[in-house]
């Protein structure tokens, strides 16, 4: 089971950035975004696939971008003109895969998760 670690949260205004980063302890290529906001259920927010390619949720396109770097087992989500509604513990997940007939494959089942880091968006 890996280590997964998530850093970068904090408070900011409403129009403000913030980064978070995901680092794993061992590579995990199945990696995603998650948030959920007090009492509300979580969200899925950006997911990564064997090839590298990233998806985005639909609340999130345009405004975050996500980015690999494969040597750091890192995950980082850039997140641009936040909002109030943006407010919510974020987590990260990291999974090795499901082995398929002929190859690994990303099924949206992550093994491993992160504490969650607090970000705070004021109005």
């Amino acid at each position: 089971q890996a280590q997964v670690v998530e850093s970068g949260g904090g408070s900011v205004q409403a129009g403000g950035s913030l980064r978070l980063s995901c680092t794993t302890s061992v590579n995990r290529p199945c990696m995603a975004w998650f948030r959920q906001p007090s009492g509300k259920q979580r969200e899925r927010l950006v997911t990564t696939e064997m090839d590298g390619e990233i998806y985005y949720g639909d609340s999130v396109k345009g405004r975050f971008t996500a980015s690999l770097d494969n040597a750091k087992n890192t995950l980082y989500l850039q997140m641009y003109n936040l909002k109030a509604e943006d407010t919510a513990v974020y987590y990260c997940a990291a999974d090795e895969g499901v082995r398929g007939l002929f190859s690994l494959y990303c099924n949206g089942h992550y093994r491993d998760w992160g504490q969650g880091t607090q970000v705070t968006v004021s109005s």
